[in-house]
């Protein structure tokens, strides 16, 4: 098989530790039934181990050539597309179950697969995704940190999530110039009922001045909307837990 060269605008970064990919292997944990799609699959690394445990496999891979050397296993099903144009909603549909979502994600696009996929949060297992550690670090923060952000709350009201391995830069070939690690996202069984776009302009909102009290940001964005309940906002937004947030766009939303 010839060999592949990495192309930049794909963000692509092999991985090709072997004792690391056995550990990730593991801790996914495929079992009889499951619903697998591998997100860049690129040449293999996890998608072979994955199929030495579990058939099928669904993958969606946006490199050509990469997707024609994938064609030729039977037990592959290769979806050649841009993830962000996925419709997974569509995919769990067609598969008749929810999905068990897995991938190294390109980390120049990481967060916009991670929004992208929180449309289709009620389709799916759970995900374990390879991610650039300090998107992680974000993703898992509790409230008081320079971590804890926007991306923070808008997945924490959906998912329970962990950082569960640490991976270096030299377990990949071309090494990235920065620090890696395995993220487990399981969908909350019995998430609140609130409007991700309300709960979205409020978060973002919130953040606009992160260093700065919550009534120069957050104030404004309420005093438009004729709230008047009572709302702590001599705080930053760091200091305001998920569910803080979450029950104040619940309190605003019948005025919608």
């Amino acid at each position: 098989m010839k060999s592949h060269i990495p192309r930049k605008r794909f963000g692509q970064h092999f991985l090709t530790d072997a004792v690391l990919i056995d550990a990730i292997i593991d801790l996914i944990a495929p079992q009889p039934g499951d619903t697998l799609v591998e997100i860049g699959p690129g040449l293999g690394a996890m998608t072979l181990p994955l199929l030495e445990r579990h058939k099928p496999l669904t993958v969606i891979e946006l490199d050509r050539d990469l997707a024609a050397r994938l064609r030729k296993r039977d037990d592959v099903e290769v979806i050649e597309s841009d993830v962000l144009k996925v419709d997974f909603k569509a995919l769990a549909a067609a598969k008749g179950a929810r999905l068990r979502v897995v991938g190294n994600l390109p980390y120049n696009i990481s967060t916009p697969i991670l929004f992208h996929l929180l449309d289709a949060v009620d389709d799916v297992v759970d995900q374990h995704f390879m991610l650039q550690k300090e998107v992680v670090d974000r993703m898992a923060a509790g409230p008081g940190g320079k971590d804890y952000g926007r991306l923070s709350v808008m997945l924490q009201w959906r998912y329970d999530i962990e950082s569960v391995l640490d991976v270096p830069p030299e377990a990949f070939d071309p090494p990235p110039r920065v620090d890696s690690a395995i993220v487990r996202m399981q969908p909350l069984k019995t998430p609140p009922a609130v409007s991700p776009k309300l709960l979205g302009e409020l978060v973002a909102s919130a953040f606009s001045q992160r260093r700065k009290l919550l009534r120069h940001s957050l104030g404004k964005w309420l005093a438009e909307r004729s709230y008047s309940g009572h709302f702590d906002l001599q705080r930053r937004a760091e200091e305001v837990p998920v569910d803080e947030f979450v029950a104040l766009a619940l309190e605003i939303q019948p005025r919608q």
